[in-house]
């Protein structure tokens, strides 16, 4: 009977403690919702709460049965994490070290996602430290120091788009390119994500930078593959393209589109583009290739060296086809105003070429120097009812305005040529 009488008692004792502990444990979560409830409005009134309830789990995490209760390590996540937010203690980086592996060893023991809440707000919690980090660092402009502050909220919460933009943001800043480009394609890849369009006009860049060619490309491919419709990024895939050496790459793919919609104007647009911006690359060479040949042969007619004729004659060729691109688009849809305008910038870009090829002919050559003028205003007539046409389709457009105060000057009509400037200054 006495050993009967002196096991209940031990029984009652081991019963008390248990109990105390787990009193120690709700203490833990209802301070801990108490300071949860008011710290967004008064912190200062909240943080006694927090520590109360920092208190009372640290007694629930030594004691051997309550310490690996899944609502124990939980809340010692969430308590530790908002402990490191605030900070008030000197001991962050401890704080920080211990809501990590509380977080970590949570998921472990919360099988049925009982006190998941507790685990999603120690992550939040941690996270959002870390974007207080790299948001100040980035401020500064101490961008290496911003991507590592991101890059370590980004692997508490790795899918969370925000996170992941800025960090690959601060590496592109910090010109840490391979970080920036996984975390670029971390985005892209993430289902609906929306930003997915401004990220791909970015990733082409990246790759670049980043020195590696065939990437940009192949972004620039999937991007349009991805948003056909998206001007912005079809011209960037030309653009990549053409500087890759891929021009026949790309004017094959276009046709190839063409071929399956050939009443879709925007495919022509497209072409018409490829085409343009390989003859705007041939007249900057040939720019270049004039200020050499004058200096070599100063008393010579600089238009009549083989080279300059050879690559004058590619970029007419240039041009001429990115003109008929784009009157196709303008036959299907006449009041396509993109298409219009590019019309008159491709048709009129020959006869501004000519007319500046023309004041580097030695005076002496009067023949040489007319008949080039004669060519060039030939040439402007031809762009004439293009550039006007853009004007009318929109006259409050600074591109069209332009190119009609181009072709005024061209033709030496400078009365109309100043009325077109101020009509642009008023814009501007």
């Amino acid at each position: 009977m006495k050993i009967r009488l002196l096991t209940t008692a031990l029984l009652g004792l081991m019963s008390l403690s248990v109990f105390a502990q787990k009193g120690e444990l709700k203490n833990a979560d209802e301070e801990y919702q108490k300071f949860a409830g008011i710290e967004g409005a008064n912190i200062k009134l909240a943080m006694p709460s927090l520590m109360n309830a920092k208190t009372s789990i640290d007694k629930a995490s030594t004691n051997e049965k309550t310490a690996n209760l899944p609502q124990t390590v939980a809340l010692k996540a969430a308590i530790y994490a908002s402990l490191a937010l605030q900070d008030s203690t000197g001991t962050q980086a401890t704080e920080i070290a211990t809501a990590l592996d509380a977080v970590k060893k949570a998921k472990e023991l919360d099988t049925k996602n009982e006190y998941s809440k507790y685990i999603e707000h120690a992550k939040g919690e941690l996270a959002q430290l870390q974007l207080n980090k790299g948001v100040k660092a980035y401020q500064a402009k101490d961008y290496h120091s911003a991507y590592m502050a991101f890059d370590a909220a980004r692997q508490i919460l790795p899918d969370d788009t925000t996170i992941v933009l800025y960090t690959g943001v601060s590496a592109y800043n910090a010109k840490d390119y391979p970080n920036a480009l996984k975390n670029y394609n971390h985005l892209v890849e993430i289902p609906n994500y929306k930003g997915a369009g401004k990220i791909y006009q970015d990733l082409p860049t990246v790759y670049l930078m980043n020195k590696d060619t065939a990437g940009a490309v192949k972004a620039a491919s999937e991007a349009v593959a991805k948003f056909p419709n998206d001007p912005t990024l079809r011209k960037e895939e030309i653009e990549v393209s053409l500087q890759a050496g891929q021009q026949s790459d790309l004017i094959s793919k276009i046709d190839a589109a063409i071929k399956n919609d050939p009443n879709n104007k925007t495919l022509y647009y497209y072409a018409g583009l490829t085409y343009s911006q390989i003859a705007e690359a041939q007249d900057a060479n040939l720019k270049k290739l004039l200020k050499t040949t004058v200096k070599a042969k100063p008393n010579a007619n600089p238009m009549t060296d083989p080279k300059v004729q050879q690559l004058e004659q590619s970029m007419d060729d240039n041009y001429g086809k990115a003109a008929e691109y784009y009157k196709k688009a303008v036959a299907i849809d006449p009041s396509y105003f993109e298409a219009t305008l590019n019309l008159g910038y491709v048709s009129e870009a020959p006869a501004i070429y000519t007319y500046n090829a023309a004041q580097q002919i030695p005076v002496n050559m009067t023949k040489a120097y007319n008949d080039a003028m004669s060519k060039s205003a030939n040439q402007f007539a031809v762009a004439k009812p293009y550039v006007l046409k853009a004007v009318d389709l929109n006259p409050k457009s600074v591109d069209a305005l332009t190119n009609l105060k181009s072709y005024y000057l061209g033709v030496k009509d400078a009365d109309n040529a100043n009325a077109t400037q101020k009509k642009i200054d008023a814009l501007k």
